[in-house]
């Protein structure tokens, strides 16, 4: 017999000395036939059931896997409640190279470990799983959003998400130069995926100037061969440096915004799609020190969120854009509350969470 103790103290460690804590429950799965290993994390259901994807990820050890799943959870919640959904905030995390162990016995079982917890917890795509992967978890669990419109989804979520990016850009400009439209203003986009590209289709149709950036020479290349007006450097590194850029918009990997970028950055704005895009907490007031408005991640890439809770209910296209139109006056608020009680965007916004979350549980 293996002794697990110590990986087990590891474990319970992160579980109980959380340091975002407030976690409603945690449930570690495992099913030995089909090697599944993962985590789900409900941190709230103050608002209504827990909505947050799946995320497949070849983590080092279980207890960073719970780690990730306790913080990726908190976070939604803070986006569900900014986003005005019903729904609290949960994630789960299965352990492993997707690469390697995805298999559809695997998903299976884990669509029996979700279903299990009877609607507690609403699963949707994320790092390492996609849609045609909610379809099989689907077929055990009815709580499963991220689906093919052949199976009742909404399918690919990254049109809406770059539309709800736009709407909080806008806002951005209305702030800080009294005009939405972005018109003749110079942004910067980094991570030219899906996302990104709707994003700059956005930005062009509007009259703005756009120059972009990716690690992937392919996924620039696909843009400039459908907008062969935009521009293109290296890297972020010569992005943010941009002279005359007015946006910078993080849109691939997290912790773009860190102690150097935040030196370098030429931008008035920075409004992205990008998740986590602080690198630390201390972050956020060297933006403000700079004069440079930032607009929270989760509150302007919530349109992904929104157009899976609308699954549930039967999705319609129009319906979800008209609520990602809202970020516009979500955003709005932010900046408003922030100004009145002398803190960055993203305190504020975490404030106006806090308390939809407290007010519900009234």
């Amino acid at each position: 017999m293996t002794d697990v103790t110590g990986a087990s103290a590891d474990v319970l460690q992160t579980l109980f000395r959380s340091e975002q804590g407030g976690h409603e429950q945690v449930v570690l799965c495992q099913d030995r036939a089909s090697g599944l290993k993962a985590v789900i994390a409900i941190h709230s259901t103050a608002l209504g059931p827990a909505l947050g994807g799946t995320r497949f990820y070849p983590y080092a050890n279980e207890a960073e896997a719970v780690a990730d799943a306790l913080n990726l959870a908190r976070g939604m919640s803070y986006k569900n409640a900014m986003a005005g959904l019903g729904h609290g905030g949960g994630k789960a995390v299965i352990i492993g190279d997707p690469e390697q162990v995805k298999t559809e016995e695997l998903l299976l079982a884990y669509g029996r470990m979700v279903a299990s917890l009877g609607g507690r917890y609403v699963t949707a795509c994320d790092v390492g799983t996609y849609v045609a992967d909610m379809d099989v978890v689907a077929r055990e669990c009815r709580w499963t959003t991220g689906r093919s419109p052949e199976n009742g989804g909404a399918g690919d979520s990254s049109v809406l998400t770059a539309f709800g990016v736009y709407q909080g850009m806008r806002a951005s400009a209305q702030h800080l130069w009294g005009d939405p439209t972005l018109r003749g203003r110079t942004v910067g986009v980094a991570g030219v995926g899906k996302v990104g590209h709707h994003l700059v289709r956005h930005l062009l149709d509007e009259g703005a100037e756009v120059v972009i950036t990716d690690v992937r020479p392919e996924a620039v290349r696909r843009v400039v061969e459908a907008h062969p007006t935009v521009g293109q450097v290296a890297d972020t590194e010569a992005l943010i440096r941009v002279e005359g850029l007015d946006v910078y918009a993080p849109c691939a990997l997290g912790g773009a915004l860190n102690d150097d970028s935040v030196a370098a950055l030429t931008a008035k704005v920075v409004c992205g799609a990008a998740n986590n895009q602080l690198a630390h907490p201390g972050v956020e007031k060297d933006l403000a020190d700079r004069g440079i408005l930032y607009a929270p991640d989760y509150v302007v890439n919530a349109g992904g969120v929104i157009q899976v809770a609308d699954e549930l209910h039967g999705f319609d296209f129009e319906r979800c854009r008209a609520k990602a139109a809202k970020i516009f006056d979500t955003t709005l608020a932010i900046f408003a509350r922030a100004k009145e009680d002398g803190i960055p965007p993203a305190a504020a916004a975490d404030r106006i969470a806090e308390q939809r979350m407290a007010d519900a549980r009234k």
